[in-house]
């Protein structure tokens, strides 16, 4: 009986690897903006006695002194489906990843760094992993060439489709091969676009400023890249064509309250009357419609300036997302001047919608950790030609990047402003924010970059992730000390601006894996599935309580730095570097934490930047000023969060209404559309 009890013996022989059938092995390069910056390698294991076989992926790629890393493990079974995803690794700002998924019995399982969760499966689903190496659109496009209509369910949510493109030759080591391209839509708000060759293999992942390509065939990458960049346009200029209302003749905006930035109120009701790209009139309510006019019903909403963003990379992914959150002005603060001069063109012309560009161009030191826009210069003489290219661009000012010599910064602010153009920029490694400022800059970026002069040492070096975690030191520094004073005394002195880009410290410093942040909070749930799920991510490691403590009490002094500024009279500008759109509706919304009231948040997102960059056509809503701006049902000189709710947008006298636009981009509409009575139909 106590044998019968017992557990059955162990066996102590060592389980068989299954014979292996095959094993191939793929590498590929990692280039961003034409530059090497790590590889991918991906092999496959095929079993004899397994109809599936095994994955493994090496991933590593680093620019701007960081990256993300990661190793992934992948079985499939007959069918190309993911039957168990193991992923570890670390993102770009180093947050650990340990992500896992498998398929049981009908049952998915998974693990990120949301936390658990699991699903029932009546059919086969795909998993989509919340943080992979490119490789992932390979393994998803696979599974789905094996069904007819190549779309599947995804986990945790929504569906995957896949779209073949086009067929075209690329030239290699042993002379041209044929490779296809296709989309696979359904992960995110856009699509990726991958390309195989003949055999159905892996050749390249495409993006217009990155690309992972197989080795021999780098030569192809600008091209490819290009070809990204041609897709993506295509697809918005097809939903420009669809949704850019460009009436014929007049538009009247009728029963709306004007916020007016010079004395921060509102008007009584009134009509708008635009005329062409400009403001032609604001009438009482009491002037008729007329026949030839088309008529809008602003139904008593409000109609705001056009916000600015002052810190963008300008991308023809975010220009519409920019435009429908009313953001119809942007400063470009770092780009590829072909990719940037191009995008520009097709935006102004009407082909794509985007907000206008104001270019600042980046000039950035070459080393192992240099940023990969801009122009990259070796010695201060390649740094001034630099300025002069960007002269000759039409550039009104340059930014200077983390690797540049400090040194040579008085030689490029004198040349610069010589030729009437502003300077402005990080503190670049081994220099601190005083020495910028003497050396002539208008204006800091991030400020993180001033607050680190004040707690790292002289040879400590910033190019790395560095000058992020090292904000974990703030909470220690005396606010009022001699170090912290002099800088804010130099800023006064020499009237220069800061750009802190606050939603993004707020974003590095409080977002806590498993936890939706705070800064998506109010729109997050009308985003596609992808987007909320990315939400609830970490965007730096949390090493434990300790750093925990240091991250929030870091951005408390932040918050408390800009205040200073703020009493100080030193000019806060509103950027995001983060694409803009709902992003900068927080960075504006985060201000009344500085002391500003809405009324006053909206007249320097709007007519304060129109200001600064001596925009005199935009900024305010006067009789022949350009037609930027947009309409919210709700009043947001009381409650700044009503401009994440707005019902149109006019740039330039071209309407948009979001709530047309939104569902094709995955969006839950956030209001109705408003009413619209064709010229003589009322």
């Amino acid at each position: 009986m106590l044998f019968g009890c017992s557990e059955p013996p162990v066996s102590r022989e060592t389980p068989q690897t299954p014979a292996l059938a095959e094993v191939n092995t793929y590498r590929y390069t990692v280039l961003l903006n034409g530059n090497k910056v790590g590889h991918l390698q991906a092999t496959h294991q095929l079993f004899a006695s397994d109809p599936g076989h095994t994955v493994t992926v090496d991933y590593d790629y680093k620019s701007n002194g960081r990256g993300p890393a990661y190793q992934e493990e992948i079985s499939l079974n007959n069918e190309g489906i993911p039957q168990n995803w193991q992923i570890s690794g670390n993102t770009t700002f180093g947050n650990p990843i340990e992500e896992q998924m498998q398929i049981y019995n009908s049952k998915a399982t998974w693990q990120d760094a949301t936390g658990p969760g699991e699903a029932t499966l009546d059919r086969p689903a795909l998993y989509v992993p919340q943080n992979s190496s490119p490789y992932k659109a390979f393994i998803l496009a696979q599974a789905l060439m094996q069904k007819d209509e190549q779309t599947m369910p995804a986990l945790p949510a929504g569906t995957l489709t896949l779209n073949k493109i086009e067929t075209l030759k690329v030239e290699g080591p042993e002379g041209e091969i044929a490779v296809s391209t296709y989309a696979l839509a359904g992960a995110d708000l856009d699509p990726d676009y991958l390309m195989l060759d003949d055999n159905k293999q892996f050749f390249a992942y495409i993006h217009p400023r990155f690309i992972v390509i197989r080795d021999g065939f780098e030569a192809n990458e600008a091209r490819l890249r290009q070809l990204s960049a041609n897709y993506s346009t295509e697809r918005f200029e097809a939903l420009q064509a669809q949704f850019a209302h460009d009436y014929q003749g007049a538009v009247r905006i009728r029963n709306v309250r004007v916020f007016q930035p010079q004395d921060l109120s509102l008007t009584e009701p009134v009509s708008v009357v635009v005329q062409g790209e400009r403001i032609h009139a604001i009438d009482p309510l009491s002037v008729a419609t007329l026949a030839h006019e088309t008529e809008i019903d602003g139904a008593g909403g409000t109609l705001v300036p056009g916000l600015y963003d002052m810190h963008s990379h300008t991308s023809d992914d975010d220009g519409l997302m920019n435009v429908l959150a009313g953001v119809t002005s942007v400063r470009d603060m770092g780009n590829s001047l072909e990719v940037l001069g191009e995008l520009t063109n097709k935006i102004e012309a009407g082909v794509l919608a985007g907000p206008r560009v104001t270019r600042y161009g980046m000039i950035e030191g070459k080393s192992p950790s240099n940023n990969n826009n801009g122009i990259l210069v070796e010695t201060q003489q390649e740094a001034l030609n630099a300025v002069r290219t960007y002269a000759e661009h039409g550039f009104p000012g340059v930014k200077i990047y983390n690797s540049m010599k400090g040194e040579w910064v008085p030689a490029i602010a004198e040349l610069a402003k010589s030729l009437e153009m502003r300077v402005s920029g990080h503190v670049p490694a081994f220099s601190n924010a005083n020495q910028m400022i003497k050396a002539g800059y208008n204006e800091l970026t991030h400020i993180n970059q001033v607050m680190l002069g004040w707690v790292l040492e002289p040879d400590e070096d910033t190019r790395t992730l560095l000058r992020l975690t090292a904000l974990d030191r703030l909470p220690a520094l005396d606010l009022n000390s001699e170090p912290v004073q002099t800088t804010l005394d130099l800023m006064v002195e020499n009237n220069v601006a800061i750009d802190p880009t606050l939603a993004i410290h707020e974003y590095l410093l409080l977002s806590r894996n498993g936890e939706t942040r705070a800064g998506v909070k109010d729109y997050i749930e009308h985003m596609p599935p992808g987007v909320q799920r990315s939400a609830k991510v970490s965007l730096a490691k949390i090493e434990g309580p300790e750093q925990d403590a240091a991250y929030r009490g870091a951005y408390e002094q932040i918050l408390t730095t800009l205040k200073m500024m703020k009493e100080r009279g030193i000019l806060i500008i509103p950027g995001t570097d983060l694409g803009g759109a709902f992003n900068l509706h927080r960075e504006l919304e985060l201000y009344q934490q500085l002391g500003f009231t809405p009324a006053e948040i909206l007249k320097l997102g709007s007519y304060d930047m129109a200001q600064y960059l001596g925009h005199s056509d935009r900024g305010s809503i006067e009789p022949g000023k350009l037609a930027d701006f947009f309409v919210v049902p709700g009043n947001p000189v009381d409650d700044i969060k009503a401009i994440k709710t707005i019902s149109l947008v006019s740039r330039g006298g071209v309407f948009y209404y979001p709530s047309e636009v939104y569902p094709q981009l995955g969006i839950k509409p956030f209001t109705e559309k408003p009413q619209v009575n064709a010229a003589s139909a009322h």
